[in-house]
């Protein structure tokens, strides 16, 4: 008696997963990251969707935050680069 094995393949397709986000996401989050922290933004697109009230810091590398809000940022400057986001 002869065994048949029956195989299926899946072939791949590259999708992005559930997760991913828009360059304009990963902007708004990072940015509100920096927001939260008291950054003063200096871009009008910046001013437009966070304004400057209650800013503190100018010089974005001056604006305390969290290890954990840190790692977020370099995470998602990483995905803006990955992504080819401008």
């Amino acid at each position: 008696m002869k065994k048949i094995i029956l195989a299926s393949f899946v072939c791949c397709v590259l999708v992005q997963p559930a997760f991913a986000q828009s360059c304009g996401d990963l902007w708004y989050e990072r940015n509100a990251i920096y927001k939260n922290a008291g950054y003063c933004f200096s871009t009008q697109r910046g001013i437009r969707a966070f304004g400057n009230d209650g800013c503190q810091y100018d010089n974005i590398t001056g604006v305390p935050l969290s290890p954990g809000a840190r790692a977020r940022v370099a995470e998602i400057v990483r995905m803006e680069r990955m992504y080819g986001c401008r």
